[in-house]
């Protein structure tokens, strides 16, 4: 979060992606509460058990947020468009934003597209992470 700005968006490509979190269990909990940021999720924890006895589901709802700052457009290959917006998260589709950003031929970093002048930052591998930006300390 900390390296997007305000008003900016997070383009998730995610081909591959079949359900929200790492089990079944976090997928019926995200679901059910959705990515709305820290204060609506430590509410929701303090009303219901399921959400107390699952206190790595919390941490994913919260560290999924984009706490109001930014849009996250998700664009799954497996989960539906009603899926995606359940969850809180806005719709892309994937086959159009594989032609958009052409992610054989990117490299992490900064990028420009030379046609609509659109500047973006591009990373390949996300499991290796963006927490923060030098900059912004």
């Amino acid at each position: 979060r900390m390296a997007i700005d305000d008003g900016g968006e997070l383009i998730v490509m995610a081909p591959g992606i079949r359900r929200f979190g790492e089990d079944d269990t976090q997928d019926r909990l995200i679901r059910k509460y959705g990515y709305k940021g820290t204060p609506k999720t430590m509410e929701a924890m303090e009303g219901n058990q399921e959400l107390k006895d699952n206190l790595g589901t919390v941490a994913h709802l919260i560290h999924g947020s984009s706490e109001g700052r930014f849009n996250v457009t998700y664009c799954p290959g497996h989960l539906t468009k009603e899926d995606i917006e359940s969850v809180g998260f806005q719709y892309g589709d994937l086959s159009e934003m594989k032609k958009r950003y052409d992610v054989k031929t990117l490299r992490t970093g900064w990028q420009k597209d030379e046609t609509s002048g659109e500047e973006f930052f591009f990373i390949k591998n996300p499991a290796l992470g963006l927490w923060a930006v030098k900059s912004r300390f």
